[in-house]
């Protein structure tokens, strides 16, 4: 019976999902980068016409200005693009399961296990994330709610300012060690 307990102790130990990086956090004077708990995501496109069916079953409301976004319930809407968004929802809600009870055209792709992300906070969070972005990061050109697809260093991103001080980096997975490492190099030098 024990070696039955064992065995059946490592299997599911074996197949468990560790999220990429879980629990790297890297602190430097003025900022502090860190892995986020893993949320669920989705890549949804669709035309103008859905988007008020959609933004009743996501409980948000679609944004349709470029560089925006909208939070509401630990569900966060990001505009990419004039029929493109990349809905996080860190309450533990199921947007997909959200979209599939829309009846108009619209695509919405589950992308969780493909995304990761990572907070930059503090007050010198924004000279950190630009060592690597060539964006404007000041408040009067990227305000909080403001969100983008960019790059940092060589990899894709989307980034999010949440508050004056803190922004969240979406990145691939196998793209996280690249980024982190990046933001983490880049906080050491921002302290200096």
């Amino acid at each position: 019976m024990a070696k039955a307990t064992a065995k059946t102790k490592a299997a599911s130990a074996s197949v468990e999902r560790r999220p990429a990086l879980a629990g790297r956090t890297v602190s430097a004077p003025g900022v502090k980068v860190e892995m986020l708990p893993p949320a669920e995501r989705i890549s949804l496109r669709a035309p103008q016409a859905s988007l008020a069916e959609l933004s009743k079953a996501l409980g948000v409301t679609l944004p349709t200005k470029p560089k925006t976004s909208a939070t509401k319930d630990g569900r966060t809407a990001l505009w990419l693009g004039p029929d493109e968004w990349l809905i996080i929802d860190e309450a533990g809600n199921d947007p997909l399961a959200d979209c599939a009870t829309v009846t108009t055209l619209h695509s919405a792709v589950g992308i969780s296990h493909r995304n990761v992300g990572i907070s930059v906070a503090g007050p010198s969070a924004a000279v950190t994330v630009n060592s690597g972005c060539p964006q404007d990061l000041s408040l009067e050109a990227f305000p909080v709610g403001a969100a983008s697809r960019t790059i940092l260093g060589k990899s894709e991103i989307v980034l999010l300012r949440t508050a004056a001080d803190a922004f969240r980096v979406e990145c691939w997975r196998s793209f996280s060690d690249y980024v982190f490492t990046l933001l983490s190099e880049a906080a050491s030098d921002a302290a200096n």
